[in-house]
């Protein structure tokens, strides 16, 4: 559960981030937190199946918590997938505006 969280937080970051950066892409405050958290629960869980997060899992239920490489790599694929999803959405609005 935990880890969710840090991906949907990851993600709301990395919407804002890159809706800041990309003036013409952003879809304000909230619309970039939405679709951020949108994509960062996607981006954390498909990142999280292509580095191996069975493997991490497994460590995890060895030595039960949070290790410091985990929760990076949820803050990776969150945040990364939150940027991308509001980048994508942005794009599609202002293709629609046209």
């Amino acid at each position: 559960m935990e880890q969710l969280i840090i991906q949907l937080v990851s993600g709301a970051v990395g919407g804002n981030v890159v809706g800041g950066l990309a003036k013409n892409l952003s879809l304000g405050t909230i619309g970039n937190s939405i679709a951020g958290i949108a994509g960062g629960g996607i981006g954390g869980q498909l990142l999280g199946m292509v580095t191996g997060g069975g493997a991490a899992a497994a460590a995890d239920a060895a030595a039960p918590g949070l290790n410091v490489g985990s929760i990076l790599t949820q803050v990776a694929g969150g945040g990364i997938g939150g940027g991308v999803v509001m980048a994508v959405i942005g794009m599609i609005k202002g293709a629609m505006g046209k």
